[in-house]
């Protein structure tokens, strides 16, 4: 370890006397619904929160742990980066600032954004000042990324831009966009795509709030109508937007597991933790029940093997004994692990998770979880998508067959709008 580089011990005593000093404690009883419903008062008052928390980290030399210093960052390495997620374990973290912002927005920004670009927008992430948001999916696109109909075309050094982004969630409180959009419709698919970035609240886009199956508002449908946007906020060459997208997917997939995020084992703002399920046990009144033993058990399990793969995943891929694509393994795993652990929590909670009242406690809404469980399959790049990554780029299994591969993207069929 370089001379000029903290070391691990020191390090983590700066880390744990400030989160001591600063961070609340999260009761490990505590348990959530993963589509628990808050008013849009509350949730802003969250997020403001986290951004508090954010800019806290930052002012204490915690923020941007493996980030270059000349952006922001500590420019210290992921051991470090695990050291401080370990500590904070238990206490609040500012969640919403992880993912997508710092992975894999700025990911994106790190590897193929501008000078300019990096010092411009990369401190402000670190300080909570930018929340970003990938503007990515379309809704007659699926899983297929690369079949963009957002169209961007050059107008001077402008780019006028027209269509529609799904399934964001948060964009209404969110600050900027990392948007994929085709730039020409004259090559194959994955040839005519560039990346740009914006501010969200601005002329030319529409935010709409789409309406779950419990009344959650966390996702947003985006219409661009005429955006203007400067050539300067272009990622990457015109037209080789897949190669900027290949790595976006990569960092996406990644997600919690990624070097660039600060937050403890397991720590999202959804399912509930294998520490706490057993709140979930007692108070379904099944503590001496051996099939619910059974079931704690395998909560554990999964929570040990998604911990243990998901750092051997990030140390193989920096290391380089694992390529990059092999993120997508965890990506498959954590999708099947989070419906079977949402299974369980159904299991337990008997007759409370199919009918529930205000009194049933952390009993309630296990139902609801239950219904809404196969959103972890599908969000963030579906587990279908995964397992043709992990097939075809680390398995080298033949690819699957495509009749458009090298068929003009404007002579490609396509339904009616």
């Amino acid at each position: 370890m370089s001379a000029d580089i903290e070391d691990l011990v020191s390090f983590r005593r700066r880390a744990r006397r400030f989160i001591h000093d600063h961070l609340r404690p999260v009761p490990p009883h505590v348990i959530t619904s993963v589509w628990e419903i808050r008013s849009d008062e509350e949730e802003l008052a969250e997020v403001a929160r986290e951004r508090e928390e954010q800019r806290m980290l930052f002012d204490a030399g915690l923020a941007g742990i493996c980030v270059p210093r000349e952006y922001g960052g500590q420019g210290l390495t992921p051991a470090h980066q695990l050291v401080l997620n370990d500590e904070l374990q238990g206490f609040e973290f500012p969640t919403r600032v992880q993912v997508p912002t710092f992975t894999p927005c700025m990911a994106v920004l790190l590897e193929f954004g501008t000078e300019e670009q990096k010092r411009d927008h990369i401190p402000a992430m670190l300080r909570g000042e930018e929340l970003w948001m990938q503007f990515l999916s379309e809704p007659s696109g699926g899983s297929d990324v690369a079949g963009a109909l957002t169209t961007a075309v050059r107008d001077g050094d402008e780019w006028i831009l027209n269509g529609s982004k799904v399934w964001t969630t948060g964009a209404w409180w969110s600050d900027w966009g990392l948007c994929l959009a085709r730039t020409n419709w004259d090559v194959p698919k994955h040839r005519g795509l560039s990346v740009f970035i914006f501010p969200i609240e601005q002329e030319g886009i529409e935010v709409q709030r789409i309406e779950m199956l419990n009344g959650s508002q966390e996702f947003c449908q985006e219409f661009l109508t005429d955006l203007r946007v400067p050539d300067h906020h272009r990622i990457g060459a015109v037209d080789d937007g897949w190669t900027v997208g290949t790595r976006w997917m990569f960092h996406e997939r990644m997600a919690f597991n990624s070097p660039l995020v600060t937050a403890p084992a397991g720590g999202t703002r959804s399912g509930v933790g294998g520490a706490s399920i057993m709140e979930l046990v007692r108070q379904a009144g099944r503590v001496d029940d051996p099939v619910a033993h059974d079931l704690i058990g395998e909560v554990g399990m999964l929570d040990l093997v998604g911990r243990a793969l998901g750092r051997r995943i990030g140390q193989g891929i920096v290391s380089g004994t694992l390529s990059d694509q092999s993120s997508a393994v965890g990506r498959l795993f954590s999708g099947h692990a989070s419906t079977r652990r949402i299974t369980i929590e159904f299991e337990l909670t008997g007759g409370a998770g199919a009918a529930w009242t205000d009194d049933d406690g952390v009993l309630g809404a296990r139902g609801m979880d239950f219904l809404m469980r196969q959103v972890a399959c599908i969000g963030g790049g579906t587990t279908e998508m995964a397992a043709n990554v992990v097939s075809e780029r680390v398995l080298g299994m033949p690819r699957e067959v495509s009749g458009d591969r090298d068929t003009p993207f404007r002579d490609v069929p396509r339904s009616p709008t």
